[in-house]
């Protein structure tokens, strides 16, 4: 896929974690040298691994040397993203920028910068190897060549989606970028439940694994949609029946549907919460 493409141009990250280290790890896949990359990364652990990993030296502060960047990757958490920015702005403005920090909407991050050229992702921790899911959304100013290139760097991670209205990426954050950790939650409970009847941890968890796995490939290559897959397995009066009725009765869709709720209403309160005040 990324043939097709121009090569990449220099990118600066602040913030090292691990959504970082996930996207780093997918470019110099791509071809991009570790030369061509910055990153402020305050805490020394994360640098030494950027380090060891990619061969990347990190900074622990914001330098001139973020201005040869032509995209900037903010994977900071929500709370220290103002004060990261105020740092890094007067070195990054001739960027692009790209912020993967839940809940800071774009016209905070404009604010801080000085910049309307911004992107906003939402992505999730299957990332980390490459099997992602991540929304996106772009402010007016950021051109089709500026999306191509952000594209062009979350291919590495995965799978993308751009979305035309920001609030929808509350959404995203609920259903994709929350996401995996439901999947673990239920995966915990099955193999607890097949721990009680007798298997033991691994068997259960093995079991409960391969059928999340299996499922989830049968759903993305079906055309049918979820609703009616179920039903194929559910033959009346069966096991699976009885599970199903079991968690009608328990309103279990209700239930989790009300969780997704409340994880797009954190996402809301933390742009509130952590955002430019006007």
């Amino acid at each position: 896929m990324s043939h097709s493409h121009q090569p990449l141009p220099p990118i600066a990250f602040i913030g090292g974690g691990n959504m970082a280290s996930a996207i780093i790890g997918g470019l110099i896949q791509q071809g991009l040298p570790a030369s061509q990359i910055e990153v402020v990364e305050p805490f020394e652990p994360a640098r030494a691994a950027l380090l060891q990993g990619f061969g990347v030296s990190a900074q622990p502060t914001a330098t001139a040397a973020l201005a040869r960047a032509a995209l900037v990757v903010w994977a900071v958490k929500p709370q220290t993203f103002k004060d990261a920015a105020q740092q890094a702005a007067a070195h990054t403005q001739g960027a692009l920028h790209l912020s993967v920090a839940a809940g800071i909407r774009s016209g905070s991050i404009a604010q801080w910068l000085s910049s309307e050229r911004i992107v906003r992702a939402m992505p999730n921790t299957p990332a980390l190897i490459a099997q992602g899911m991540t929304g996106l959304y772009a402010r007016a100013a950021v051109t089709a060549d500026e999306r191509t290139l952000v594209e062009q760097v979350v291919a590495t991670t995965g799978a993308w989606l751009w979305l035309e209205q920001e609030s929808l990426l509350d959404a995203v954050t609920a259903l994709s970028g929350s996401g995996p950790a439901y999947v673990f939650y239920f995966l915990e409970a099955m193999t607890d439940a097949g721990e009680d009847m007798g298997l033991t941890r691994e068997q259960a968890h093995q079991l409960a694994v391969a059928t999340f796995a299996g499922a989830s490939e049968l759903a993305r290559r079906s055309d049918e949609p979820p609703a009616v897959l179920r039903q194929r397995v559910t033959s009346k009066g069966g096991t699976t029946h009885a599970a199903i009725e079991s968690m009608e009765a328990d309103d279990m869709a209700q239930r989790f549907m009300r969780a997704l709720d409340a994880a797009e209403h954190r996402a809301r309160e933390l742009g509130d919460e952590f955002g430019a005040t006007n």
